[in-house]
């Protein structure tokens, strides 16, 4: 999803930043380096999120987009206040695009997450791979979507077929690059897809 949300921004002729946390396995930074700028950030220790803020800090006229390692729910309890005691100073409105499956696990880590930013715009993602919005049974049954939606929207996104989710992967692409060196079937396909991303992002960024 970080790719596709690179892109539409880029496109709506916002500057944009990464900070890449996955430091194990930095796909997107590696996607995307040669077009934007990027800094890692290990976010299980103190340190990356001294260096997280220091970097939007330094990109204070860019919106930062933050690529987040799934093991990071640690680091995040441990250390995320340096965060939240800074966004103030820095001007920063936190966004969180959390992407759910359909296990509970998503769900309760969300819940964990939102103690260590109360005050965060929370959107809530359901992934189109693990199936239609319908199956999202927990989650629809929810209190924490009731919550989630007094502030935020519940989102969907697209699937993207296996071969062309796989060739992006596998080759580092950018959305952008991707576009221009695809063949002809795979393009269009990543166009289907990067409409419908187009098209949630939008509901996310209307207004500011």
């Amino acid at each position: 999803m970080t790719l596709a949300l690179i892109e539409y921004l880029r496109r709506t002729d916002v500057d944009v930043v990464l900070v890449e946390t996955d430091t194990s396995n930095p796909d997107v930074m590696k996607a995307v380096h040669g077009e934007i700028e990027c800094g890692a950030c290990d976010l299980d220790d103190a340190s990356g999120w001294i260096d997280f803020v220091n970097f939007c800090d330094r990109h204070r006229n860019a919106t930062v987009v933050v690529n987040t390692a799934a093991r990071s729910q640690t680091g995040v309890a441990q250390y995320g206040g340096t965060l939240a005691s800074t966004l103030d100073e820095l001007a920063r409105r936190l966004v969180v695009l959390w992407v759910i499956n359909r296990q509970r696990d998503s769900l309760e880590l969300l819940f964990k997450f939102g103690a260590t930013f109360p005050d965060a715009v929370t959107h809530v993602v359901r992934n189109g791979y693990f199936g239609s919005p319908e199956k999202f049974t927990l989650y629809r049954d929810s209190q924490l979507r009731t919550a989630v939606e007094k502030q935020g929207q519940s989102l969907d996104f697209p699937d993207l077929a296996d071969r062309v989710a796989d060739e992006l992967r596998s080759q580092r692409l950018s959305i952008r690059r991707a576009v221009e060196t695809m063949h002809i079937g795979e393009r269009a396909e990543l166009l289907r897809w990067c409409a419908l991303c187009g098209t949630m992002f939008a509901r996310v960024t209307a207004g500011g």
